[in-house]
């Protein structure tokens, strides 16, 4: 009769303490978890449920805590909160997938035999498009001109995106669609002339004259292109993405693709700029769902650095005769910083140049006045004057920036702006000084998605063989835990998410992402060849 009483004893103690735990949907243990929280903390376990974190901390406290439906031994692996890339062009990248890659061509020969082989296999396209050629990797570093495309594709249209999307380049038959003469201007643009005929070269506004007859993909064709940049981020561990510059439509479709549960990724969508753009979300004011928001507008101040439309207070070093030019007059882009500021909406600027940087860092002050929390945002921040840092603390203004253009730039960056004026561009360090913030992207398809490219280029400056020696202009370089914080928290901050996720804290939506290799501690040459084991949104694994 007592060891009855004992067994039935124990056995209440052992129901009560099943009864008493906490209800989860996953525990995952035995891992290293960088929370990239306010103190930057570590742990080896956390709990998931309803797509939140529920706790973050002791594996064997958390097991006592909590009953799971389910748990994930990850064997000692890394995890870290799910990669942001807060500067992007999502559907871009759907389309490049879809088009000729001319990424690394080492000549004007390589893109044409590229070329002629997409054609070969694409027999039925009516226009071929590609994207990703440089002039600057070739021995030629001038800009090509169409014969070459005349010879090789006479009878079809070609246009071709240069990498850093700010020039095109097309041959004789597409000019003639577009009705592209010598007197063609356009405000913002240029149409490069030789000879006193068009080149087949067109840079930045000028680009619309061809882009305006191209083909217009239906909204099938861009859900599927979407999706198809969905499968590439997830897979190297991006959970959430800023879509730099979109319009209505896109946004819309963005938002019932996430909606039919097809799209998992969240979206941070910049509005493109334009009157009827304005009208419409300026009335109708910011929203929010689970996967999308939609608070900011893309405005841009000038062109690229690569193909010389940058805006430059001085004439460029390597072309004397020009300095840039700005893509919106100075008093267009005060008009509608103005109309922004007097709305809850976001204004996120394209400045290349230290003029473009200059101006903009001056007309967001105007408004801005000193510190406040509007989250202005300056995309690139690529060349700054050494007097304009300090505006970025004095207005609260964050930067948005993209480490590999520091490293895919610093073999000619010299060459643009002679040896002084260099020293002020890419200087990821002294702008991060000024908020203790910085956001980290790539520009994607401008660059590689892989957040591991940009998190090697913060820390070591270098490039995919890690070149140079030493590293590039070191002085701006970043410790790890900066450039961690840059692709999450912070990058999160800069997106008004930071509430919402950005790190691995009880309460945040349960984004992570778990490596095959400890970024924090392994040297700077395996950075780049870290992989992706598994991807997670809201509590499911979607990689």
């Amino acid at each position: 009769m007592k060891y009855s009483v004992l067994v039935l004893s124990t056995l209440f103690v052992t129901l009560s303490a099943c009864s008493s735990k906490k209800k989860a949907d996953l525990l995952v243990t035995n891992a290293t978890v960088y929370t990239a929280d306010s103190s930057f903390s570590t742990a080896d376990a956390f709990v998931i449920k309803d797509g939140k974190f529920l706790a973050v901390g002791p594996a064997a406290d958390l097991a006592n805590d909590y009953e799971a439906d389910s748990t994930a031994d990850l064997g000692g692996q890394p995890v870290f909160p799910g990669f942001y890339d807060p500067h992007a062009h999502f559907l871009g990248l759907g389309q490049v997938l879809s088009q000729a890659d001319l990424v690394g061509a080492g000549s004007y020969d390589e893109v044409i035999e590229r070329l002629k082989t997409f054609y070969q296999q694409h027999p039925d396209i009516t226009w071929l498009t590609g994207r990703g050629w440089d002039q600057n990797d070739w021995d030629s570093k001038v800009f090509p001109t169409k014969e070459k495309l005349d010879a090789a594709f006479p009878d079809i249209p070609v246009a071709l995106t240069r990498v850093d999307g700010h020039a095109l380049l097309v041959n004789s038959k597409a000019l003639r669609l577009a009705q592209v003469t010598p007197t063609s201007k356009v405000a913002g643009g240029e149409v490069v002339l030789a000879n006193a005929q068009p080149t087949g070269v067109l840079v930045d506004n000028a680009m619309q004259l061809v882009r305006r007859v191209l083909p217009r993909p239906s909204n099938a064709d861009k859900a599927q292109m979407l999706l198809a940049a969905q499968r590439a981020c997830v897979a190297l561990g991006l959970t959430s993405i800023s879509d730099a510059g979109i319009s209505p439509d896109e946004i819309n479709l963005i938002d019932s693709l996430q909606k039919a549960g097809k799209l998992k990724i969240r979206d941070y969508a910049m509005v493109s700029l334009g009157e009827p753009n304005l009208n419409y979300f300026l009335k109708r004011g910011p929203f929010q769902t689970d996967r999308l928001t939609v608070r900011a507008f893309k405005l841009y101040a000038d062109g690229a650095l690569g193909s010389r439309g940058a805006c430059l207070r001085k004439p460029y070093t390597d072309r004397p005769d020009t300095g840039g030019f700005l893509l919106l007059s100075p008093e267009e882009l005060e008009r509608v910083t103005t109309l922004l500021y007097a709305s809850n909406f976001q204004a996120n600027t394209h400045c290349i140049g230290d003029s473009a940087n200059h101006l903009m860092l001056n007309l967001y002050g105007k408004l801005l006045k000193g510190k406040n929390d509007r989250r202005w945002r300056i995309e690139h921040a690529q060349v700054v004057s050494p007097e304009d840092v300090v505006k970025f603390s004095q207005y609260s203004i964050i930067p948005s920036v993209q480490p590999t253009h520091a490293t895919s730039d610093m073999y000619w960056a010299t060459e643009r702006l002679g040896p002084a004026r260099v020293k002020g561009a890419y200087a990821f360090k002294d702008l991060m000084q000024q908020n203790s913030l910085i956001a980290f992207g790539s520009d994607f398809p401008v660059e590689h998605p892989n957040p591991m490219f940009g998190f090697h280029s913060a820390v070591a400056r270098q490039d995919a063989k890690n070149f140079p020696a030493g590293g590039y202009q070191m002085e701006n370089a970043v410790d790890r835990k900066s450039a961690l914080l840059g692709m999450t928290r912070w990058a999160a901050y800069a997106n008004f998410e930071d509430h919402l996720r950005g790190s691995i804290a009880p309460g945040k939506q349960a984004d992570f992402v778990v490596l095959d290799r400890d970024i924090m501690t392994v040297p700077n040459p395996q950075l780049r060849d870290t992989k992706v084991k598994q991807t997670w949104i809201g509590g499911e694994r979607v990689y």
